[in-house]
């Protein structure tokens, strides 16, 4: 028998290397979970509230494939309180998870042997659906300052493109890092690729989790026009605690929006109805939600710093957004076996910096977004061991 093929692109992609470590320590009891990119407080009861709402209203016939038209006014309304800007129904697509939205938005626009540029180091799913598609990869990444911050070289960036770029993906705030990109830098990335006609994917779910005191992350909801080059990419998992729910959504020009919405049909037909009425509670009950779930994550966060910055051999910084500590730890060369003996004699799990890339071999991630006694007793543990 002549064995059929699988498609060479797929059978190429790594594996996820956090579940590696998970899957490695999945019977150590008592361990300390922090190497996925969740808190550990189920969603809010109120959207959870909108969905079973909706099930017992009999929401589970199929739907429009731009989501459900009271989704799309909750997300309008929504975007013009948290950025004062103006979406219409054309320039949205209701998705099953932002990582959906960037998967159908790379099938749309990238084909065989054109490149994709990553800024890097960043969540490597996004790296795998150009991937998936048999684009070419080209990482830019960040340059961790002697503060420990992250900065961005522009002109490495645009010299990585050439004739054959068709996108420049972006995630600010960013995963794993924290680095927030600033307005001038967004801005000159988009008379760039203005100039040239390179789509801009711009990775925005963690954009109201900043710690400056700002509403939100700079954004190309206010900088983009219209007809621009850029597709945002959002998601209801983190700022709404809806990992589990698989919802998230696009803003574009309404051109890619209508072959996003093909593109919808064929993959998932739209999401799941019922879950698209938890997303309206979403966003129209949750902006209080938020500015308290920031508060929490700032304290999480100077939580951590505090107790891994005075150590010898963490070289970290305080995050601007998002709600990681992605740490340097001097003298580890493996982050993925380092993470899996830290599971065994820590009792926590942490994300190997190599997931993020080659540029994030020696660093470690920890996600911060688990509760405040949980994050002490996890340091408790992890100090010892990092000294």
């Amino acid at each position: 028998m002549i064995e059929a093929p699988i498609c060479q692109n797929i059978l190429d992609l790594p594996g996820s290397r956090i579940r590696v470590v998970s899957r490695a320590s999945a019977d150590i009891p008592d361990l300390i979970k922090l190497w996925f990119g969740e808190g550990d407080e189920p969603t809010p009861e109120f959207v959870r509230r909108g969905a079973a709402e909706a099930l017992a209203r009999g929401e589970t016939f199929y739907a429009a494939n731009r989501g459900i038209a009271p989704l799309l006014d909750a997300i309008a309304g929504y975007l013009n309180r948290a950025y004062g800007v103006s979406v219409p129904h054309e320039r949205m697509v209701v998705t099953a998870s932002g990582m959906n939205a960037i998967m159908i938005t790379v099938q749309c626009l990238v084909e065989p042997g054109d490149s994709a540029v990553v800024i890097g180091p960043i969540w490597p799913n996004g790296r795998a659906a150009m991937k998936a598609m048999g684009g070419e990869v080209r990482d830019v990444f960040l340059r961790a300052q002697e503060d420990g911050r992250w900065k961005l070289d522009l002109d490495e960036l645009f010299a990585a493109c050439d004739e054959t770029t068709r996108l420049i993906m972006i995630n600010s705030p960013g995963n794993p890092t924290g680095w927030v990109a600033s307005e001038a830098e967004l801005k000159a990335i988009l008379d760039f690729c203005r100039e040239r006609g390179i789509w801009i994917l711009s990775d925005e779910v963690y954009g109201r989790i900043i710690y400056n005191g700002a509403r939100h992350a700079p954004s190309y909801y206010t900088l983009a026009q219209p007809e621009d080059p850029v597709v945002i990419i959002n998601s209801f998992s983190k700022s709404w605690s809806m990992t589990g729910w698989r919802l998230g959504w696009i803003v574009a020009p309404p051109r890619l929006c209508t072959a996003v919405e093909k593109m919808t049909e064929f993959n998932i037909s739209h999401p799941t109805t019922f879950v698209q009425w938890g997303g309206v509670a979403a966003m129209n009950e949750g902006d209080s939600y938020i500015e308290g779930l920031v508060e929490r994550y700032r304290r999480a966060a100077d939580l951590v710093y505090q107790a891994l910055a005075p150590l010898p051999r963490v070289r970290l910084a305080k995050p601007e957004g998002a709600f990681y500590a992605f740490f340097a730890l001097d003298g580890m060369t493996d982050s993925v076996e380092f993470c899996k003996e830290l599971a065994r004699k820590a009792r926590v799990g942490l994300a190997p910096g190599i997931a993020f890339g080659p540029a994030g071999e020696g660093r470690i991630r920890l996600c911060y977004a688990a509760s405040l006694p949980k994050l002490s007793e996890a340091m408790e543990r992890l100090v010892p061991h990092l000294r």
